[in-house]
């Protein structure tokens, strides 16, 4: 979207990263329920056909659509090479819900956001956003309890540890600064007293879930996060598209939408 474009009667036209996917099928329906006054600019997929759709859904961002005010990306952390060239070069604003990104692609990420907005966010749950918080509060609170994080997931989720409980970890880690990151535990002898230890599962068709565990030797605290469906991370990914709508270049992230 160049500068001088507006959004036509208020609408807000979302091009969809990965639109054959399951998330992209999630927020392809909430587009098409005009949510946030959204309507479905186009689609990119690699798995892209000639099956019908009403406007182009195709398999490069070389022919996709630019008459786009966001794009929302569900695909694959390979794509952000070509995913953020092409969001910066027709400087249209980019939700980022996609996982995995190895330092290289995060890095080509905080690049774009010189340039366009960028809402980069390991999960669009605003319940997971307060729960990110709700553990920091605990974890300063009680410096001298040990932290375990336990995630699940469905059994085709690629990525481990999910990219939640990595944000929830690094966050706690802001008020826990000598805190190390341990992920599984097999033959590591005792637990060491500044660990947050991960612990992942993948079974079923499990959304997501989130426990963070902070205990001392009288007392646990349990906190817990369970999306029920994936429609919640849709809804999301779409409240992110709309508040970037206005914002100048930067990277944004769940805290901002949940001040705003």
């Amino acid at each position: 979207m160049e500068p001088d474009q507006i959004m036509p009667e208020g609408k807000m036209r979302i091009l969809i990263s990965g639109i054959l996917g399951a998330m992209g099928h999630e927020v392809e329906k909430l587009v098409r329920a005009g949510m946030r006054g959204a309507v479905l600019a186009g689609g990119v997929d690699v798995n892209a056909a000639d099956d019908g759709y009403d406007v182009p859904v195709v398999t490069s961002f070389s022919d996709a659509t630019t008459d786009a005010d966001c794009i929302i990306d569900f695909s694959h952390h390979a794509a952000t090479a070509e995913l953020t060239a092409f969001a910066v070069s027709n400087r249209i604003p980019l939700v980022l819900a996609t996982t995995g990104q190895t330092d290289e692609e995060k890095q080509m990420i905080f690049d774009a956001a010189k340039t366009i907005p960028v809402f980069f966010a390991s999960n669009y749950s605003l319940g997971v956003a307060l729960l990110v918080e709700l553990a920091k509060k605990a974890a300063a609170a009680m410096p001298d309890a040990e932290i375990e994080i336990i995630e699940a997931h469905h059994n085709r989720k690629i990525d481990a540890p999910s990219g939640t409980a990595l944000t929830l970890a690094e966050e706690i880690k802001t008020v826990r600064t000598d805190a190390q990151i341990t992920t599984g535990r097999t033959g590591h002898g005792k637990r060491l007293p500044n660990e947050i230890g991960i612990q992942s599962i993948r079974m079923g068709n499990i959304v997501g879930m989130h426990e963070v565990m902070i205990g001392t030797a009288n007392q646990t605290i349990t906190l817990k996060h369970e999306a029920h469906s994936r429609a919640l991370f849709a809804e999301g990914a779409l409240s992110a598209a709309a508040f970037l709508q206005g914002k100048g270049p930067g990277l944004y992230d769940m805290k901002c939408l949940v001040a705003d």
